[in-house]
C-alpha cells in the first residue's frame, strides 16, 4: 500500500483512479484520454509551470470532479499548507464539490495513506469551510458571493455563468465585476497563486473571454486546454507541447460514455448557439449566428476598390452606435458607412470602431463626414434615439457646424439589439446587404466580419449594431428592391 500510496502522491492521473471507488463506488470508471490531458496541466498547475490555466469542456465530461475535488485532495497529500477559495455560479454546486472533498479525506481509503500527512482541524469543519492542522484550507463560494478578507494560493472557478443566463448582458456584467473585483484580488501572493477556470465557452463576452481579451491586450497571460466533443482541426499547442490527439473532423471527445447517439440526443435539447459553446467551445456556430457566412460565400460582394459603384450610389449615410466610456470593459462607438445602390441593395463601405470621449467622438463624425460626403451623396447620420444616443444627439446638434448639424437623424429602431439584428439578418439572407470582397480596398473587413458572424455572442456588437440600424432604417427601400427582384423572377417564370 505504501508504495502504492507513493506513486498516486507522485502521479495526479493515478491518484484520480485509485480515489475513484471512495467517490463513486457503484460507478465504474471510464478511462479517456482527455482526463488525462486535463490531470497533465493540473499536474503543471501544481508545480508552477503553468500559472493561469483555462479548460474549456463540454458538460458530463468529469471537469468538477478532476478540479474542485480530487485536485485539491491530491494537493493535499505533498503540500497540505496550501489554501484553497473554489467557485462555482451557485453556491449550492461549490458546497456539493466541497462536500465530496471533504469525504474523500475523512475516508479510510485516503486517511490510510496520507492521515499522518495532516488531519481535518476539528473546530473548523463544515461543509462550505473546512481547514487542516497545517493551516491549509478550503472555502467554497458561489459565483457574486463575498469573499472578503479570504485569500488563496489556489483559485478554482468551475462553471463561473449559468448557461440559461448566457444571452443576459446584465448576467454576464455582474458575472465580469465579480470575477475583475472580487475573485481576482484574492491571492496569498500575486506572484504564485495558480488560478484555474474550467468552463464552456457561452459568449465571446463570458469570463474565459475576457480574460483572453485582456491577455491580447498585455494583461495577465493564461494558458488554454480546449476540448471541444467533436474535433474540428486546430493547429493550437499548449504550454506543454499537448495537441489534440485526433485525427479527423468530427471524432468525439469520449466516445465510451458520450458516443455518436448521446452527442446527438444532447444537441437535440440545445439551439445552434448551445452546440456551438456548450459542445464545441465556440461562442457562436461556425457558420455564423445570426448572420450567415454562407450568405456572402461567393456571392452578395463587390469591389471596394472600384469606383464606380460610389458613383452608382444614390445615397450614402453614416449609422453610429455610441458609447462614452473609454474604460476597457465598456463598449466601443461603432461606426459604419452604407451606400444605397440604383437597385436599392445596401453596400457597407465601412465600418469601424473606437472608445472615445464625447469631444473625440464630434471629431470622428466630422472625419468621417469629410471623408465620405465628398461628391454630396451624403444624406444623413443616423444615431439611436435612446439611452446614450439621446444625450449624443442633442450635444453634437448644439456643438457641430450648420451643415453637419442638419444631416443628425434621430432614430428609435424597434426591440432589443438581438432582435433587431434577427430582423436586419433577414435582409441580408435576400442578398440585399453586400460585403466588399477581401483585400486591401477593405482593412476593416476582417474585423466586421468577425463581430457579426458571432452577434450576439460577441464581446462588443457595435459594428454589427450599425448595420442593423441603418438596415431597418432603409427597410422601406430594401423592401422595394425586394419586390422588384421578385417581379422579375416572376416575369422570368411567365415567359419560361
Amino acid at each position: 500500500m505504501e508504495i502504492q500510496a507513493e506513486r498516486a502522491r507522485r502521479d495526479f492521473k493515478l491518484f484520480v483512479r485509485d480515489a475513484w471507488h471512495v467517490l463513486e463506488p457503484q460507478t465504474q470508471f471510464v478511462p479517456g484520454w482527455h482526463l488525462d490531458a486535463i490531470g497533465e496541466h493540473l499536474e503543471a498547475v501544481e508545480r508552477g509551470q503553468i500559472r493561469n490555466l483555462i479548460i474549456n469542456i463540454p458538460p458530463g465530461h468529469m471537469k468538477s470532479l478532476l478540479t474542485s475535488v480530487f485536485f485539491p485532495c491530491w494537493v493535499w497529500t505533498r503540500r497540505p499548507q496550501t489554501r484553497w477559495l473554489c467557485a462555482s455560479y451557485a453556491e449550492s454546486l461549490a458546497l456539493r464539490d466541497s462536500l465530496k472533498c471533504r469525504r474523500l479525506i475523512q475516508s479510510p481509503w485516503y486517511q490510510e495513506r496520507w492521515g499522518h500527512v495532516f488531519q481535518l482541524a476539528g473546530d473548523q469543519n463544515q461543509k462550505g469551510r473546512f481547514e487542516n492542522d497545517q493551516t491549509g484550507y478550503r472555502l467554497a463560494v458561489g459565483v457574486g458571493g463575498a469573499v472578503t478578507g479570504e485569500r488563496g494560493d489556489f483559485l478554482i472557478c468551475d462553471d463561473p455563468h449559468k448557461a440559461l443566463e448566457a444571452g443576459s448582458e446584465a448576467a454576464l456584467d455582474t458575472t465580469l465585476e465579480w470575477w475583475d473585483n472580487t475573485w481576482s484580488t484574492r491571492s496569498n501572493n500575486p506572484r504564485t497563486v495558480a488560478k484555474v477556470l474550467i468552463m464552456q465557452r457561452l459568449s465571446e463576452r463570458d469570463v474565459a473571454g475576457h480574460v483572453l481579451d485582456k491577455m491580447a491586450a498585455g494583461g495577465e497571460q493564461w494558458e488554454t486546454l480546449i476540448l471541444p466533443a467533436e474535433y474540428e482541426p486546430t493547429t493550437h499547442v499548449t504550454a506543454l507541447g499537448w495537441r489534440d490527439p485526433r485525427q479527423e473532423p468530427g471524432e468525439l471527445l469520449w466516445p465510451q460514455l458520450f458516443g455518436p447517439a448521446e452527442i446527438a440526443a444532447l444537441k437535440a435539447t440545445m439551439t445552434e448557439q448551445g452546440v456551438a459553446g456548450q459542445l464545441q467551445q465556440r461562442p457562436a456556430p461556425a457558420g455564423g449566428a445570426i448572420y450567415k457566412r454562407e450568405w456572402w460565400d461567393g456571392v452578395n460582394r463587390y469591389d471596394a476598390g472600384d469606383a464606380r459603384y460610389s458613383r452608382r450610389a444614390v445615397g450614402r449615410w453614416i449609422s453610429i452606435d455610441t458609447a462614452f466610456k473609454t474604460k476597457r470593459a465598456s463598449d466601443f462607438s461603432g461606426f459604419g458607412v452604407y451606400d444605397l445602390s440604383p437597385e436599392y441593395r445596401l453596400l457597407v463601405r465601412e465600418a469601424t470602431r473606437a472608445k472615445l470621449e464625447f469631444p473625440d467622438l464630434l471629431a470622428e463624425i466630422e472625419r468621417l463626414v469629410a471623408r465620405w460626403n465628398q461628391d454630396g451623396k451624403l444624406q444623413g447620420i443616423i444615431i439611436e434615439d435612446k439611452a446614450s444616443g439621446i444625450s449624443a444627439l442633442q450635444t453634437l446638434k448644439a456643438m457641430a457646424a450648420p451643415a453637419l448639424a442638419k444631416l443628425l437623424i434621430p432614430f428609435e429602431p424597434p426591440g432589443d439589439k438581438p432582435s433587431r439584428g434577427r430582423q436586419a439578418s433577414a435582409w441580408c439572407q435576400r442578398g440585399m446587404v453586400w460585403l466588399p470582397q477581401p483585400g486591401d480596398a477593405a482593412p476593416w473587413l476582417y474585423d466586421f466580419e468577425g463581430e457579426l458572424f458571432v452577434f450576439p455572442a460577441a464581446a462588443h456588437d457595435d459594428m454589427a449594431d450599425t448595420l442593423s440600424q441603418i438596415v431597418l432604417y432603409l427597410e422601406h427601400y430594401l423592401q422595394a428592391g425586394w419586390q422588384a427582384i421578385v417581379r422579375g423572377m416572376m416575369a422570368g417564370a411567365e415567359e419560361a
